[in-house]
């Protein structure tokens, strides 16, 4: 039987398989206005790109429990996302496979391509600490769905926080090269820190708290030069080829499903 044949199901999702259902049905809330269609997509897009860049990692692990570490992480990221991008009230898989990398609205901290396992520690500490602050504050939103996403992701994404923190705790801390090589990973991505808080300025005071612990229990500094704040839309080169390889299949067999 053809793999793509679509008698298969009567329902087909490329990013979480076939034959899901809706991930928003039997909850009872209104349409989302335009407003809240783009916050989500805004926060569905941080998600997806970020753990797209975390799939990138798949073998690359320093050890087997970190292999499983990091898919887990970007899997909690891609629920999230699906969650997200179908509070938009448009098809998640189209707002996925169906944008070129110009139409998506992720931070710049997500789209950054993958250095080396210092390089991820620093940029998952940094996210994932934003994104807990931002996801704690959105528990409470007026929006059912909203909050409810909230308070999923927020169990998830202290695990991720924590991951991170101990991780950057033991490299920071550790060998002399393992020092320098956090400290190029922080100079590299520091500069992407502005973004972040150019639209949650609320989340601000718990994300420096919380980074200026771990980097003191790391034995490292936060970066003195900062850059400028990027506006959602704004996006780094390497965007485009990670948007095309994730949507490289969908986009090669169109309508299919698996």
């Amino acid at each position: 039987m053809d793999l793509y044949d679509d008698d298969l199901t009567g329902d087909g999702h490329w990013a979480f398989g076939t034959g899901f259902a809706d991930p928003l049905a039997g909850i009872d809330a209104p349409p989302a206005s335009p407003e809240l269609a783009a916050y989500c997509l805004a926060l569905g897009d941080d998600a997806l790109v970020m753990s797209h860049r975390l799939q990138e990692w798949c073998t690359r692990a320093p050890e087997l429990e970190d292999e499983v570490a990091i898919a887990n992480v970007a899997l909690d990221l891609l629920g999230q996302a699906r969650l997200l991008l179908a509070r938009t009230g448009r098809g998640e898989d189209d707002l996925a496979f169906g944008r070129d990398a110009a139409e998506f609205r992720s931070v710049r901290l997500a789209e950054a391509a993958n250095g080396d396992f210092a390089h991820l520690v620093v940029r998952l500490l940094l996210f994932a600490t934003w994104r807990l602050a931002i996801l704690g504050g959105l528990r409470d939103h007026p929006d059912p769905v909203l909050a409810a996403i909230a308070a999923k992701g927020v169990k998830e994404v202290a695990y991720h926080r924590d991951y991170a923190a101990g991780w950057a705790i033991r490299l920071g801390d550790g060998t002399a090269e393992s020092h320098r090589r956090m400290r190029a990973a922080l100079e590299a991505l520091w500069p992407l820190v502005p973004d972040l808080h150019a639209d949650h300025p609320g989340a601000r005071a718990e994300f420096e708290t919380v980074v200026a612990d771990v980097l003191a229990r790391a034995t490292l500094d936060a970066p003195a030069t900062t850059g400028r704040a990027a506006p959602r839309g704004e996006h780094l080169p390497e965007l485009a080829d990670a948007v095309a390889e994730m949507q490289s299949v969908a986009r090669a067999l169109p309508g299919a499903t698996w």
